[in-house]
């Protein structure tokens, strides 16, 4: 190592890991290399050894030299702030800087008329940086890709979108070296396929690095009642503040930003020391986003309350305890967000696990045990997308001319797209150029001109200028600013929960009561309210279904009275009553309850395939059960388990839960669903089909909404098969419609065979689903009662007496 370096390491009392070493040859090589090491192993530092060497040592320096690509933009802030550090103090002549969506328009002109030699950027903005016309000038001199966390992005719409970006880079700079870093990776072979600019997982060079301490977790066994149902965990928030007094600096991670909002809320109604405990969730103002990171760096909180926008790679050395609220939904994700305390190889990590009702205990077990058997959980990367396509085919028209050939062997070399075919392709580019046959009347959607001499160029610089404004492939739900009355903003919410809002009422967010006065042209107005319980206590935000691996793990558990012994008492009880009142699901197979309740029948199936695929066979089923006669009323899913209620009792479970549910009735549901139109609103806002945003104003999300919804029959009518409705359909079965995980249960279902119990009362396993809020309803009749009134207290108490009295079945012996 040069000997600046060397002593720069010496100095600090490190010495160098192997897989660093391993890092510098690599690149000594040219090869293109995938660094799996564990969190606190130096992975940042190993991917920007070689470029700082480079430059220190390179006689000219002029231009990009490398491009560091991040998930998060707090990541990339992060980065860059710890990057600086060895950069001033060994003296290197290396410019640092970060573009993302909050640099400002004067240094972002800057840094194209003079680039750094490292920039720190995002997907979205690497994409805008490839649509200018100076892109082939400004990548030229590219050396080095570094992708942070990249198993976060294969897979995903952002990865489907960076992998585009690479292979243009790949193009405008031939000898550029793709370098990727990851913590967690369920699918090694799939991301050095992804990271490859051939799409071949051999020409990347695989290093992984070990050593890391066995983490310190556990769960928290609650002196508190555990509840029955509920996803908050706000039972256990003094139990929670004691950790945070015992412990130096924690993360309090949780699953949705509602969550976060009220457990934030009770710790500090609980904080008596007055502790210094933060909130960071990715709807918070940018300003106070940064200010609690940078509070975090100084060692300066106690606590911060957080969702996933924390998950990911941020270097806080001085963390010593994750406290995760509701399980992790995954073990990669547990094993990702424990990685945030201790940040060191030779420092165990330390987590607590705070389950928030009885069903999640069995959840964080098997995620530690996940953990421990290095059993990682993660889908498989898809197929890219085709609306991601049609938004980056507009980009590089936007920065220069191309043929159709020459755009189809570039696009081919990046995995998720090598087995796409060219008259799909042609369909995307059939697709940007005029918007296909059912639109290409329209002048608004001829975006390219196709030349006399074959080439496509962009139809306007206006086209090119709206396309800008709108690139990216997250599609959020439209948001409001949230403005305290002649004050700051403080974030935002969505749309549809302000609109829900009367003149007066309270509501959580930015950590405080807020009363709602008003809404203005594009935010609501908000003064501080004098105290009392919020009447609107939070927006919801989206939940994660646990994985495939996990269910297995939970089925297993539950089928195996032996696993229990060191389970909490409150869930050892709950599962003996179970063993007691009815019978254990099944590992392999279903278990289907069935019980008359207020004068309905309620049918209960342990399917354990996630909320997502659950929602989908929840229609299926009550699509069936209207076909039988049995009248269904509603049904409400959770991960674990989906109740459906009717008039009429379920007796042919055969017929119920057979795997021909996958044909006709889904396509004839899909076709109908509110979730296809949605699915649709959003593939179109990527393709470009709708844009949001407009010179000088912004789509609401209802015009977006009524938009897609117009479009969307009109290509049903004219057009069935065209490319979008095609890309639409893949999202959804692949998305919130989950079919996979379906017909894996399905599957499952008729080999393992269905056992059937009819009870007399509800069972103690059934309760739970019953205090569910989420509900669809299916039918419009006088006797369907609202489920949010059942989850009362009083309900609660009910149905746990009903659940915990006399004998169940005949087979139950007195």
């Amino acid at each position: 190592m040069p000997a600046r370096f060397a002593d720069w390491f010496a100095g600090r009392g490190w010495r160098p890991h192997p897989h660093q070493h391993a890092m510098r040859q690599a690149a000594r090589d040219g090869a293109h290399a995938l660094l799996i090491a564990p969190t606190g192993g130096g992975k940042t530092l190993a991917g920007f050894l070689p470029s700082l060497i480079d430059l220190a040592e390179a006689a000219e320096r002029e231009g990009l030299h490398t491009l560091y690509v991040s998930p998060l933009k707090a990541l990339a802030v992060d980065i860059a702030r710890n990057l600086t550090a060895p950069v001033e103090e060994m003296g290197l002549p290396v410019r640092v800087e970060t573009r993302t969506g909050d640099t400002p328009q004067n240094r972002r002109k800057r840094q194209r008329e003079d680039p750094p030699h490292i920039l720190l950027t995002t997907p979205e903005s690497l994409a805008l940086l490839v649509s200018y016309p100076d892109a082939a000038e400004f990548f030229a001199s590219l050396k080095t890709v570094v992708v942070d966390e990249a198993h976060a992005l294969a897979g995903t719409k952002r990865g489907d979108q960076l992998a585009l970006c690479l292979a243009r880079l790949q193009r405008l700079a031939p000898g550029m070296r793709r370098v990727g870093l990851s913590a967690t990776v369920a699918w090694p072979e799939a991301l050095a396929e992804w990271l490859s600019p051939t799409a071949d997982a051999a020409s990347v060079r695989r290093i992984e690095g070990g050593g890391a301490v066995e983490p310190e977790i556990r769960i928290l066994d609650t002196k508190e009642r555990l509840p029955w149902s509920g996803h908050y965990g706000l039972h256990a928030a003094p139990e929670i503040y004691q950790e945070i007094k015992r412990a130096g600096t924690s993360i309090v991670f949780v699953n949705t930003r509602a969550q976060a909002e009220l457990l934030f809320q009770e710790l500090w109604r609980v904080n008596e020391d007055k502790l210094a405990i933060a909130l960071h969730h990715g709807s918070l103002a940018r300003e106070q986003r940064r200010k609690v990171e940078a509070a975090m760096a100084r060692g300066d909180l106690a606590a911060v309350v957080a969702t996933s926008s924390l998950d990911l790679g941020i270097d806080w050395a001085a963390v010593d305890l994750v406290i995760q609220v509701g399980p992790p939904k995954g073990v990669s994700r547990l094993i990702q967000r424990i990685g945030r305390a201790g940040h060191r190889l030779d420092a165990p990590s330390r987590a607590l696990l705070t389950p928030c009702n009885r069903f999640e205990v069995l959840e964080c077990r098997c995620a530690i045990e996940g953990l421990r058997a290095r059993t990682l959980d993660g889908e498989p990367p898809k197929p890219g997308g085709l609306d991601v396509l049609a938004q980056h085919i507009l980009g590089l028209a936007c920065a220069a001319p191309f043929t159709a050939d020459e755009l189809f062997a570039e696009i081919a070399c990046a995995a998720p797209y090598k087995e796409l075919d060219r008259e799909t392709f042609e369909a995307v580019l059939r697709y940007v150029a005029d918007g296909g046959y059912a639109l290409k009347t329209y002048d608004r959607w001829r975006r390219l001109f196709h030349k006399a001499d074959g080439r496509y160029e962009v139809a306007s610089p206006r086209v090119a200028h709206r396309h800008r404004m709108n690139i990216g492939t997250i599609v959020e739900s439209p948001t409001l600013k949230v403005r305290l009355k002649r004050g700051a903003v403080l974030g935002e919410v969505e749309e549809y929960f302000a609109s829900q809002l009367q003149p007066g009422d309270s509501f959580v967010f930015a950590g405080q009561l807020l009363r709602f006065d008003g809404m203005r042209e594009s935010w609501i107005e908000v003064s501080r309210a004098p105290g009392g319980e919020p009447k609107v206590p939070a927006y919801m935000g989206g939940r994660m279904p646990f994985t495939t691996h996990l269910s297995e793990r939970v089925r297993a558990v539950l089928e195996d009275p032996s696993r229990w012994a060191d389970l909490p008492e409150q869930t050892r009880e709950w599962l003996r009553l179970q063993q007691w009142r009815s019978v254990m699901p099944p590992r392999d197979g279903l278990l289907v309850e069935t019980f008359p309740r207020a004068e309905k029948e309620y049918l209960v199936a342990y399917s354990f395939a996630g909320r997502n695929a659950h929602q989908t066979l929840g229609m299926l089923l009550t699509r069936r059960m209207e076909r039988m006669g049995l009248r269904p009323l509603g049904f409400v899913a959770s991960d674990y388990v989906i109740a459906v209620w009717s008039l009429h009792l379920a007796d042919d479970m055969a017929a119920l839960f057979d795997e021909d549910m996958l044909g006709d009735d889904l396509e004839a549901w899909m076709e109908e669903s509110s979730l296809m139109r949605r699915t649709f609103r959003n593939v179109a806002v990527v393709a470009g089909l709708i844009e949001r945003k407009l010179p000088g104003t912004e789509k609401t999300g209802r015009q977006v909404t009524f938009s897609a919804d117009l479009i969307y029959d009109v290509l049903r009518r004219h057009e069935p098969d065209h490319v979008l409705l095609r890309a639409a359909r893949d999202d959804a079965k692949g998305g919130l419609i989950d079919v996979g995980r379906l017909a894996e249960f399905l599957r499952r279902t008729a080999a393992g065979g269905i056992v059937h119990r009819r009870l007399d009362r509800v069972s103690p396993l059934a309760v739970p689903i019953l205090l569910e809020v989420g509900k669809e309803q299916v039918a419009a009749d006088a006797a369907v009662e609202d489920l949010l009134e059942e989850a009362s207290a009083e309900l609660e108490a009910a149905l746990i007496e009903e659940a915990m009295g006399g004998p169940m079945h005949a087979e139950l012996p007195l």
